[in-house]
């Protein structure tokens, strides 16, 4: 909708104009192209886009944390090696939750070759074992009462 302004002279005296507003419809010829543009396949291609964006924004992050990561190997190697590793360390640590144990003594190799380690070695393959004989007699239809 637009609204049109006008001054109207009312004789020959300065004095006497008049002003009238007059309101006038008219379609917006930008909201049709809108709504051509915004249709479901349109959407659809523009979350498409969108995602490709975001991926294209992720990547470019990625880029620079390397980038980062290798000029700061590069300015002072030792350091970096030195403060990498205690960083790996901690998030070891975090993720195991490895609060119990000593790490000196879990360095060396000696510690591996201990009973526990055959029996939990034993364990593990029993398990998987058992595991791939469920999945096999899935697969064939076998049924164990």
């Amino acid at each position: 909708m637009f609204l049109i302004a006008n001054r109207f002279s009312l004789g020959t005296d300065p004095k006497k104009h008049a002003c009238y507003d007059i309101d006038v419809e008219v379609d917006d010829p930008i909201r049709d192209s809108m709504r051509t543009f915004l249709s479901p396949q349109n959407t659809h291609e523009l979350e498409e886009l969108d995602g490709k964006i975001l991926q294209y924004i992720d990547s470019i992050n990625q880029l620079k944390q390397s980038r980062e990561f290798y000029l700061s190997f590069a300015d002072d190697p030792q350091s970096f090696i030195s403060k990498w590793l205690a960083s790996q360390s901690r998030d070891l640590k975090l993720m195991t939750d490895s609060s119990t144990g000593n790490a000196e003594e879990e360095r060396r190799a000696d510690y591996y070759t201990e009973q526990w380690s055959y029996e939990a070695v034993s364990r593990y393959f029993y398990n998987k074992v058992q595991q791939k004989r469920a999945e096999l007699e899935q697969a064939l239809g076998i049924r164990n009462p």
